[in-house]
């Protein structure tokens, strides 16, 4: 008795421990589960009280109109309508005020052009967008939509919406041509009954953000391939991969077909060429096994041909040997220091030298897809603005000083950013006027006092130069061949030559083109507020050096998807991994989606890709 009482007294306390704590975690559970209904509910319900507020009964009446915006005057060298006034400058109370304003006309709807617009201060300027496209696209999931991985409708944002905050207007057209002189631009716009009718829009500020065009190398055949710059080129691509699945699934399709159908070859491993190859693997391997016979996933095969040693070159050592490897074990192959040579309806011919013998060896691929994605050219609008300054050299892109403005275009007057522009790095051009503002006894030599003044000049005039430029005394010393402590013309002349040709050009990447977009909008609204002042001070109100150092480049970094992983290059630290990689890659695309509604409509389709695939319907 003794003992049974012991047990039940020792026990008890146990007991009512289990108890207590089962009736918190059954408290707290509730809890939770109530708050979670309760949430949900409330989400829900406010939903729908803002989509009923949505649904409005306005009517517009008397909408006022200038009579110029409905039949504009003739002008300019080739006397077409000029279009001084807008349709929409008087639409209501908000946009009268910009209507007088300093007219900004942004040429382009890409990165630099909607980086340029997000950062504008409304009211600073009379904005007008002439874009072919009404939207802009976010560019680096191009590859994931071409498969399906995500909606092209996830990666639009209309740019009307973009503008709506600056009260400003978007002329559908193209840019054709510039007459500098009266600050007009020529812009070819199409009617429904598809005839061209031609306009001038003028300008006091004109941005070129027209981005480039696929750089053809001179290789006959390119008709035949496909690129992956815009949402058209993505959906064509889209159609073609599950054509060539569906066809090569027919009974009637010979093997050779099929394996010509199911043959993807992509020209150039850089970050579009590598993350499409990768993109049609994980389409492969997710979904094509799961629907299609098993043999149209067996007889797949992916090729990624590169003219350099390696893909991503451009990145560090560590993620371009990563990267490969990936490859190597997902069995997609690398033809690595090859050129392309011709491209056929059914084949690919490159070539490739062999290592003993040097000697040019040919080869063919078969195939019903090929993708180029091989560097950069002019766009024509591009091509013809630089065809009419007579210093403009460069063959890819304008050339443009510190602050981002056209070399050899009225000072102030016309800007360019992202792709189709490129910073200037000769600094032997600059030569007579440094020795001029740096030879203080006009002597026409320069001294070492003289030399440290010039190289802050080059320094604040080209920043590229900089790092450069750190050993002023040892490259001094170095290029005064004949030891007189001085610097003659022809001595400065060889110096600065080779400085220049150390400069690297900045990557024509969106990076680039964002953070040129974000600048000049801050110098913008800087040009708008200390306009009065600087007009004050007999200094021109187009006069950027007054307010706004040369834009300087700081790199954030490089990443790029190969297939279920992701690479990233920050500042020298290479970080490459599998999942999670790949989850920090999605993270940082979605923080830089252009809306919130893009981000939504984004991490939607990476949840409907997880539970459900891809979406293999051809549309």
């Amino acid at each position: 008795m003794y003992h049974s009482v012991c047990f039940l007294s020792d026990a008890s306390p146990s007991s009512s421990r289990i108890l207590r704590y089962g009736r918190k975690i059954v408290k707290y559970t509730a809890f939770a589960g109530f708050s979670t209904v309760l949430g949900l509910s409330v989400f829900i319900g406010a939903v729908f009280i803002h989509d009923a507020f949505t649904y409005s009964d306005r009517h517009i009446d008397r909408v006022p109109v200038s009579p110029l915006a409905l039949h504009p005057e003739r002008g300019g060298p080739k006397n077409l309508p000029v279009a001084s006034v807008l349709i929409g400058d008087e639409d209501d109370s908000a946009m009268l005020p910009v209507k007088d304003k300093p007219r900004l006309v942004v040429v382009g709807g890409g990165w630099g052009a909607v980086s340029l617009l997000q950062s504008i201060h409304p009211g600073d300027y009379h904005v007008t967008v002439i874009s072919l496209d009404t939207f802009t696209t976010f560019t680096p999931l191009l590859p994931s939509a071409a498969v399906g991985t995500v909606s092209v409708r996830s990666l639009v944002e209309s740019l009307r919406k973009i503008i709506a905050r600056l009260h400003g207007q978007l002329i559908n057209g193209r840019a054709i041509d510039l007459v500098m002189s009266d600050r007009l631009l020529e812009v070819e716009t199409v009617a429904v009954d598809g005839e061209k009718r031609n306009i001038y829009v003028p300008y006091d500020k004109l941005v070129i953000a027209v981005g480039s065009v696929s750089s053809t190398h001179g290789v006959p055949g390119l008709e035949h391939c496909f690129q992956l710059k815009t949402v058209s080129d993505a959906r064509t691509i889209r159609r073609r991969i599950l054509d060539n699945f569906e066809t090569a699934s027919l009974p009637s399709t010979s093997e050779e077909e099929r394996k010509r159908l199911l043959s993807f070859v992509v020209c150039g491993g850089g970050p579009t060429g590598v993350e499409t190859a990768a993109e049609i693997f994980d389409l492969c391997q997710e979904d094509i096994i799961n629907y299609f016979p098993q043999i149209c996933r067996e007889e797949v095969s992916i090729h990624v041909v590169q003219s350099r040693e390696h893909i991503l070159n451009t990145y560090s050592e560590a993620i371009s040997k990563y990267a490969e490897r990936k490859f190597q074990r997902d069995g997609v192959e690398l033809v690595t220091s090859a050129r392309v040579g011709e491209v056929h309806p059914d084949h690919v011919v490159y070539t490739t030298k062999d290592s003993d013998t040097g000697k040019i060896i040919e080869h063919s691929i078969p195939t019903n897809f090929v993708l180029w994605s091989t560097g950069i050219a002019m766009n024509p609008f591009t091509a013809r603005v630089s065809s009419l300054l007579p210093n403009q050299v460069h063959k890819k892109a304008i050339e443009v000083d510190a602050q981002l403005r056209v070399k050899g275009a009225p000072l102030g007057d016309v800007y360019a950013i992202g792709d189709c522009a490129t910073i200037e790095t000769s600094l032997v051009s600059h030569l007579l006027e440094l020795v001029e503002e740096s030879d203080r006894d006009k002597d026409g030599k320069i001294n070492f006092d003289e030399w440290q003044i010039m190289v802050k000049r080059i320094k604040k005039q080209i920043p590229m130069a900089a790092s450069h430029l750190d050993k002023v005394r040892t490259l001094f010393d170095r290029y005064d061949s004949d030891a007189d402590n001085a610097l003659n013309l022809n001595e400065l002349a060889v110096l600065l030559q080779e400085i220049g040709n150390k400069i690297t050009a900045l990557p024509a990447t969106a990076q680039v083109a964002s953070q040129q977009g974000k600048y000049l909008g801050h110098k913008f609204h800087l040009l708008a507020t200390k306009r009065d002042m600087l007009l004050a001070n007999d200094l021109p109100a187009a006069t950027d050096e007054a307010v706004s150092e040369p834009f300087i480049y700081r790199h954030l970094g490089s990443l790029a998807y190969i297939g279920n992983a992701a690479v990233f290059d920050f500042d020298g630290l290479s970080f490459t991994g599998g999942l999670a990689a790949m989850y920090a890659w999605r993270s940082i695309y979605w923080s830089e989606q252009v809306s919130m509604r893009t981000r939504a409509l984004l991490m939607i389709d990476w949840i409907v890709r997880g539970l459900w695939g891809r979406d293999l319907s051809r549309l």
